[in-house]
């Protein structure tokens, strides 16, 4: 059994056999025996390190042994393996060569929360959303016969990522191409919050079938007439419920099945990993696990645990803000207060989220309006078309959604949604950059690639208040509209009870200058009033993106010499250009400075460290305003 530990220790822990292994070579060399102590200091390391640093852990202590006994057994980096989601990749990174550098975790220039190519050769495909690692590992495994390389492939799920349409997608398509892949879907009745939706109840349903139940009851009055068979009728249940009826599912869609089995038995995982390795054709092992296993808070409560904040010495801790400075509310504080709020307003109302309903602050709204809320799981495509078919028939969804992962749902939004004009509010959460979650989880494009789109409103506002009356704007709205919030806290506006539906497409002047003008898209708006301030420029709060406020920007250009746009969202087809080809539309020339998001990926870090190195903290917006304005002679 796994050694169990009850709390984090904050001095790295003695790891003599841990600290042998600088690749999954020298695992390799170890004798079998020594494994088990090879995963207990794992895991005694891998709660070390993220206590240093903060970070997901709950899943990674679930699927210790299971890295283990997959490094072992399959010949890696040469064997492929690929992680889903990338949440439970910690002991993968540990194990392959980058132990020392763990402490660098979600750091800037430091090792990414996720699997990485460019980072490491056994990351052998880069992943942060859900359900891609079968069609990942399929394409691989396609790829590797095409040029008649001899290598296992192995995709490892969570149960959380079957949810997904993909994912079946991808099962359909391996049974029919018939090439040798290894899926290991690890059950531990998680994603990030409980899993909903007819999977992760088909098992359940069966168990309270007739037919199961019929048979049950036999078997009892057979049994209960021998010595002593209490024992074997309940193991006899047990092995029925786990063994027979599983199979079915996958079987049926062409997989060889085999499970389920403990994926903490680490002599059992081996033995049975190398057994399948060797079968040809499409295999799944379905192994159970535990969500924080070998760390007793987290397997007592492993949503909490999913991940951690860095922790911080005892003496560091007692420090408390000043009873004058209450703390900021979250942007998604404000969006599940705003929801509540409407739903009591408006019993039309529904909620919608696809498996985010803790991130996006939705947990007071499903606890208050069961009956409204609706969490699809991980199915982006699902929940959009399902808030446009409610929408039909007069019901008025609400649907909380990462930006990152409304991406998922593009055709959904165009086709089902905006072609039909009907009346949906998308709440996107985690719009802009996102800090040390990094390129994967970034909201860098929904600007962009929502602006094109027939009869979509876009909202961007600036601050905790504005996002509360915007939301209600939205929502008064007939026709779909999205509104753009960021992650964390903002600057500490005074948040209005009342909700007061903003005048569509139209901005307010936050400080009125002369010379240049900044017009600001959203949360940057205190960078634009600390830099007008500097230039005695004028400061504009657009709001809208689309409509965007056409008198404004007119106006602006035609007493000032630099128009300045300033956004948290790719320049490319972003506010800025909205700008722009309105100006180029009522032709207007005049000089015009785009800010906002580069034309490349922003690693992780601090969300600091992130907006100076693409030139969106004071200091670089100064800089490129100056620069501008002396390029032009306007000073």
């Amino acid at each position: 059994m796994p050694k169990t530990f009850t709390d984090i220790p904050l001095t790295r822990p003695k790891t003599p056999l841990l600290d042998s292994i600088a690749a999954p070579a020298d695992l390799r060399l170890l004798e079998p025996k020594e494994l088990l102590l090879v995963a207990d200091e794992l895991r005694a390391f891998l709660l070390y390190s993220v206590g240093q640093t903060g970070g997901h852990f709950g899943a990674g202590l679930g699927v210790t042994e299971l890295t283990v006994a997959l490094h072992y057994v399959f010949n890696t980096p040469d064997d492929r393996i690929i992680w889903d989601v990338g949440h439970q990749t910690y002991p993968h990174k540990i194990l392959t060569g980058r132990r020392e550098r763990m402490l660098t975790m979600r750091q800037k220039d430091g090792l990414s929360g996720f699997p990485k190519r460019s980072e490491s050769e056994y990351d052998t495909f880069g992943v942060g959303h859900s359900s891609t690692s079968i069609s990942a590992a399929l394409g691989m495994a396609m790829g590797s016969a095409q040029l008649g390389r001899e290598r296992k492939t192995v995709a490892v799920m969570g149960d959380g990522a079957m949810t997904a349409g993909m994912a079946f997608e991808a099962i359909n398509h391996a049974a029919h191409v018939d090439k040798n892949l290894l899926v290991v879907l690890n059950d531990n009745q998680m994603s990030i919050s409980r899993n909903v939706g007819g999977l992760s109840t088909y098992f359940s349903k069966l168990w309270a079938s007739k037919f199961y139940n019929q048979l049950r009851e036999k078997g009892k009055k057979v049994l209960s007439q021998l010595p002593q068979a209490t024992h074997f009728v309940r193991r006899t249940e047990e092995y029925m419920k786990s063994m027979v009826s599983p199979a079915t599912i996958f079987e049926e869609l062409g997989f060889y099945y085999v499970g389920p089995i403990d994926g903490h038995d680490l002599p059992l995982l081996v033995e049975t990993l190398r057994n399948l390795s060797e079968i040809k054709g499409a295999v799944l092992l379905h192994i159970i696990t535990h969500k924080g296993k070998g760390f007793a808070p987290a397997e007592n409560d492993p949503v909490g645990y999913h991940a951690l904040n860095k922790i911080e010495p005892k003496s560091a801790i007692i420090k408390q803000p000043a009873p004058s400075a209450p703390a900021k509310p979250k942007y998604q504080k404000v969006f599940g207060d705003w929801l509540c709020d409407m739903a009591e307003q408006d019993n039309r109302l529904v909620g919608i989220t696809p498996a985010m309903c803790d991130g996006s602050g939705m947990n007071e709204f499903a606890e208050r309006f069961p009956d409204r809320f609706e969490d699809v799981a991980i199915a982006e495509q699902h929940a959009v078309t399902l808030a446009a078919g409610m929408a039909c028939e007069g019901s008025k969804p609400v649907v909380a959604i990462y930006s990152t992962f409304l991406q998922r749902a593009y055709d959904q939004l165009i086709h089902d949604v905006a072609l039909q004009n009907l009346d949906v509010l998308f709440a996107l959460d985690r719009a802009g950059l996102v800090g040390e979650d990094g390129a994967t989880h970034a909201g860098a494009y929904d600007i962009s690639y929502l602006r094109c789109i027939p009869n979509m409103m876009i909202m961007a506002p600036s601050d905790e208040n504005e996002t509360r009356q915007l939301l209600y704007t939205g929502y008064m709205h007939t026709g779909p509209a999205a509104v753009r919030y960021p992650r964390g806290t903002g600057p500490g506006a005074t948040i209005e009870k009342a909700m007061t539906a903003l005048q569509i497409g139209k901005g307010v002047i936050r400080r009125d200058g002369a010379g240049v003008a900044i017009l600001n898209f959203g949360t940057l708006l205190p960078t634009g009033l600390r830099v007008g301030e500097q230039l005695n420029a004028t400061v504009a709060d657009m709001r809208f993106v689309k409509p965007i406020d056409e008198t404004m920007i007119r106006e602006l250009a035609s007493r000032h010499s630099l128009l300045v746009t300033l956004e948290e969202n790719s320049i490319a087809g972003g506010a800025g250009s909205a700008v722009s080809e309105f100006l180029a539309s009522q032709g207007i020339v005049m000089s015009v400075l785009h800010l906002g998001l580069p034309d490349h990926y922003v690693d992780h870090g601090k969300h600091e460290q992130q907006l100076a190195s693409v030139g969106l903290d004071d200091a670089s917006v100064l800089a490129a305003i100056e620069a501008r304005v002396a390029l032009l002679g306007l000073r």
